[in-house]
């Protein structure tokens, strides 16, 4: 964010100032090596993309999961989920959804009657004295 504002013809500081950030911390965070948990995602980008488009755009999180564990990528459904979400991708739902109520938008809503109020309160009590 502040790279691309830097391009744009704003300084550092000011970009820093607006964000709320110190240009001691950004400056210190340019500098650090990228994290093994990131240098292993940009691994295992590129290899979940792969097995994604060689099944048609079919696959979800768990059987590219085991794909890619039967090409002996040891790695977690959870971050593959994680890394899907990222990438945009999504497998193929079999079936339809079912839907049990289609309501008309131009049909008349029944007035509030008791003149309710659902407005969040502040906190729930159980009837237990604390």
């Amino acid at each position: 964010m502040i790279e691309h504002l830097r391009d744009k013809g704003l300084g550092v500081g000011f970009a820093c100032r607006v964000l709320g950030l110190s240009e001691s911390a950004y400056y210190a965070r340019k500098k650090r090596p990228k994290s093994a948990r990131r240098l292993r995602d940009e691994q295992l980008k590129p290899l979940i993309e792969q097995v994604h488009a060689e099944s048609g755009g079919t696959y979800g999180a768990r059987r590219i999961t085991r794909a890619l564990r039967r090409k002996g990528v040891v790695v977690a459904r959870c971050t593959v989920e994680r890394l899907m979400r990222e990438l945009g991708l999504e497998g193929v739902i079999r079936g339809q959804r079912r839907r049990t109520t289609v309501p008309e938008p131009s049909a008349p809503r029944p007035p509030d009657l008791v003149d309710r109020d659902s407005r969040p309160r502040g906190r729930i009590s159980c009837g237990w004295r604390t």
